[in-house]
C-alpha cells in the first residue's frame, strides 16, 4: 500500500541545493556545507574530475537507507552496530533517454544472513529514498 504523501505543513527540514552548468559545473547548498565541482564520468565522455549526480544520489541513498535500517533494527531488537550500507547507482540509456538503477547492499557483521535479509527488506519499506524511487527505477537488495 503506497504511503500518504506529506504536505507542506508536515515538512521538518528542507535541503536547498543549486546547480550551475548541470553535469559539468558546480553544485552547492544554500548553507555552504556542500560545494562541489560536478563533471561527467569518463565512461560518459567526461574528464572524470569532480563528482557526478549518480555519486551524490548513491551517497544520499546509502545514508538514508542505513538510517532506516537502524530504525527497523531498534524495533526488532537487532544489533546493527558496525554495519555499513552501500548504494550502487547506475545510469544508462533507455527508450526515452537515460534511466537509473540502484543496488543496495549491507554489511551487518552481528547478524546471520536470514536476519540481515529480513531487516534489509523492512528497511526498504520505510526508507524515504526507497519510497520515492519505488515504481520509478529498479532497486535491488543484494
Amino acid at each position: 500500500m503506497p504511503s500518504t504523501p506529506i504536505t507542506p505543513s508536515d515538512v521538518l527540514y528542507t535541503a536547498v541545493a543549486t546547480a550551475e552548468n548541470g553535469r559539468d559545473g558546480r553544485v552547492a547548498t544554500d548553507d555552504g556545507r556542500l560545494d562541489l565541482v560536478v563533471g561527467p564520468p569518463k565512461e560518459m565522455g567526461g574528464s572524470g574530475t569532480g563528482t557526478n549526480p549518480e555519486q551524490l544520489f548513491a551517497a544520499g541513498y546509502s545514508a538514508c537507507f542505513q538510517g532506516a535500517l537502524a530504525v527497523v533494527a531498534r524495533q526488532e531488537g537487532a544489533d546493527v552496530s558496525g554495519s555499513t550500507v552501500t548504494a550502487k547507482v547506475g545510469i544508462g540509456r533507455n527508450d526515452d533517454g537515460f534511466g537509473l538503477l540502484v543496488e543496495i547492499s549491507a554489511h551487518l557483521p552481528a547478524l546471520d544472513g536470514a536476519t540481515a535479509r529480513d531487516l534489509l527488506e523492512k528497511a526498504h519499506q520505510v526508507c524515504p529514498y526507497s519510497k520515492a524511487t519505488r515504481g520509478n527505477i529498479t532497486v535491488t537488495l543484494a
